[in-house]
């Protein structure tokens, strides 16, 4: 990417210094009023780098096959290695390279936007499995120190407040931009604000770049609010409304639109909206027997050809109700207690009567208060739910509109409706069946979680690894103890430095890992801490490498993918995508990802193969933890979890280690 220096960027400014976004320069001064409307005024417009963001690179074919090869060597004899490297090397240097060539085609063609957007995108919306467990993940928050405010009707009220005005700045282009400051004193300033605001969009990020700050893709925010997935044969369909004033809430079963936005677009006075929900939490009706949220846990052209019969019977415009709801509310009468294998589950899956897994989010709230989100992956990664679940939480607890003493008031507009649909015969009885699978499959998946004290940043820090190579480290030394086996692994890595980045793989099971495993399974008496101190650091050195390959777009899962992608449209026949040891890469026994935040309680979702592990893991300043999923009895959570504290006993030892 060509960079523009200082003296090129000083001209610019002083034409500019009085060019101002009129989506900023509106909220200069702000009334009472205006504070309640918006979460953020940001100086910089929101999207103001976007236009400016460089584009993800296709990596070099030579170096996507070595990496390949790289990441199968810890994972194939000789023989299977050897067969896997001559089809390799075959397709690096005939058909892959005639791939290469329709992918460089292809970029060049849509320079709006990355080579693995629309691909990827089309992946999640073409996959025919059900949504739960196959792919919405979880966040949970941690939970307010007042217990007051952790009562379902204020915490509820406070954080549909907090989204309403995350949604109204990010809508009005004075959300903060998501910008990754290498030194945020430095660059987390007024002056870099000040500087990058008054820059022409078109060389914004360059602005920035000379702070050594790195402004993120933001493309995926705007399908946060207003949107859903709907089921069609072959394919879903993602749709986003124009406008939308409402949400849905669901409870004991039944769907309630609530007008949240006046028709002006102005958030509804928060006494208000409490009182909206407090009427829907007495109101007097029992648990739905045919509730139509089962309905989202089906297989989707199974969904697709029931939705088609659900609207057909006079419900269209109740359901598009639902769909265009700017978000979905789940407000759920079970207690998880603090537990937290029943909060996963009850964030993951429930029993879906009181969910629909179809929309971009919906925050769930529990009886006793606890709250989190389930969320639809196709529209987007975990960048923009993450960053929306800080800033509500943060805001709802800082800047709480309502509380435990707040009165309702007289709601004399009384917006607020529960829907009845029409079901016959037919439709109830796939609801029914609907219910009885999901509460079957459900019935399969085992949770289990452990937390260790000792091993942690700090400590990590003080032998200079890192400590997510660290926690990839474990998990190999734990599966290895548990099965004598290395397998393929997931880590999911962000592109969001990248135009429409979504995600790279990054392959934690590595040489390295490999010897440091050995040495602490079945050679620890023949090894000395020293030699497995070299062995930890190694493995450091070179998963630091993977990272920071994966997040500048230098992986190779999604270059391959892409190249498979043309491979079949061109109808190409490549040994490479039919040899077994791809398929079986792309295998992953174990997938992990990780969320650290001091408001994150807990993240997870369900495992990716019957015989697999999701492991969503954290790692904090001197513990760590990890929530493992599983199916029974294809699969061993638990005693994964168990083999995991014994790794993390030995690698302490190792991180302890003073030469």
């Amino acid at each position: 990417m060509p960079l523009i220096t200082r003296k090129q960027i000083l001209p610019i400014l002083k034409n500019n210094i009085i060019c101002q976004r009129v989506c900023v320069s509106q909220f200069s001064e702000k009334s009472s009023d205006k504070d309640y409307q918006y979460l953020q005024f940001s100086k910089i417009p929101t999207y103001h780098f976007q236009k400016s963001l460089p584009r993800l690179p296709i990596p070099k074919l030579s170096a996507t096959c070595d990496r390949y090869l790289a990441a199968q060597r810890p994972l194939l004899i000789d023989e299977g290695f050897r067969k896997t490297e001559f089809n390799v090397k075959r397709f690096c240097a005939s058909t892959g390279q005639q791939l290469q060539k329709y992918l460089q085609d292809y970029d060049k063609a849509n320079k709006h936007t990355s080579y693995i957007s629309k691909m990827w995108f089309d992946m999640y919306l073409r996959d025919r499995q059900p949504l739960p467990l196959n792919y919405n993940p979880i966040i949970v928050l941690h939970n307010y120190l007042n217990p007051d405010m952790n009562n379902q009707l204020v915490k509820a009220s406070n954080l549909i407040v907090s989204s309403l005005r995350f949604y109204k700045s990010l809508e009005a282009n004075i959300l903060q931009p998501e910008v990754f400051h290498l030194n945020p004193k430095k660059s987390d300033t007024a002056l870099f604000r000040n500087i990058c605001s008054k820059l022409p969009q078109a060389v914004s990020w360059h602005g920035a770049y000379m702070f050594n700050a790195y402004p993120l893709d933001m493309s995926q925010y705007s399908s946060l609010f207003k949107s859903t997935r709907i089921p069609e044969i072959d394919k879903d369909r993602f749709y986003s409304s124009q406008n939308s004033t409402h949400i849905t809430v669901q409870h004991k079963g039944h769907f309630y639109v609530v007008k949240v936005l006046s028709d002006t677009n102005e958030i509804l006075p928060a006494d208000v909206i409490l009182t909206r929900l407090k009427f829907i939490l007495n109101d007097n009706v029992d648990e739905a027997e045919f509730s139509i949220g089962p309905l989202t846990t089906l297989n989707r052209d199974k969904w697709a050809t029931i939705r088609h019969e659900l609207v057909g019977a006079g419900n269209e415009s109740k359901i598009k109700l639902i769909d265009s709801a700017l978000f979905n509310v789940c407000l759920d009468s079970e207690e998880v207690e603090g537990d937290l294998i029943k909060t996963t589950r009850q964030f993951l899956h429930a029993d879906s009567n009181n969910r629909w897994f179809d929309k971009s989010f919906s925050l769930i709230i529990t009886k006793d208060g606890y709250a989190g989100v389930n969320f639809e992956h196709a529209w987007g990664d975990g960048v923009a739910i993450f960053r929306f679940m800080q800033e509500i939480h943060k805001d709802s607890n800082e800047k709480p509109q309502v509380n435990i003493d707040t009165k309702t008031v007289h709601d004399k507009n009384n917006e607020i409706c529960r829907l009845e649909l029409n079901l016959s015969d037919n439709l109830k009885n796939e609801i029914q069946k609907a219910k009885t699978d999901y509460k079957k499959l459900c019935s399969t998946l085992d949770v289990n979680y452990m937390t260790f004290d000792g091993i942690g940043k700090n400590i990590c820090k003080k032998a200079k690894v890192s400590p997510d190579a660290v926690m990839q480290l474990s998990f190999q030394v734990a599966y290895h103890k548990l099965t004598g086996k290395f397998v393929p692994t997931y880590e999911s890595c962000s592109t969001a430095a990248f135009k429409h980045g979504r995600t790279e793989t990054i392959r934690p099971c590595t040489m390295a890992t490999k010897d440091m495993t050995l040495a602490l399974n079945l050679q620890k008496s023949k090894t000395s801490l020293q030699e497995q101190r070299q062995l930890l650091e190694k493995c450091s050195k070179y998963h630091s490498q993977l990272t920071k390959e994966a997040a500048m777009g230098q992986g190779f899962d999604r270059h391959l993918f892409a190249l498979k992608h043309f491979a079949t449209k061109k109808n190409l026949e490549c040994n490479i995508f039919h040899d077994p040891e791809y398929n079986m890469m792309n295998h992953n026994i174990l997938s992990t990802s990780t969320l650290n935040s001091p408001a994150i309680m807990a993240g997870g979702f369900g495992p990716v193969v019957k015989d697999g592990l999701g492991v969503g893991y954290m790692i904090l300043d001197d513990a760590c933890g990890a929530i493992v999923t599983n199916y029974l009895p294809t699969a061993n959570g638990k005693g994964f979890t168990e083999a995991l504290n014994a790794s993390f006993q030995d690698i302490l030892k190792v991180l302890q280690y003073k030469s």
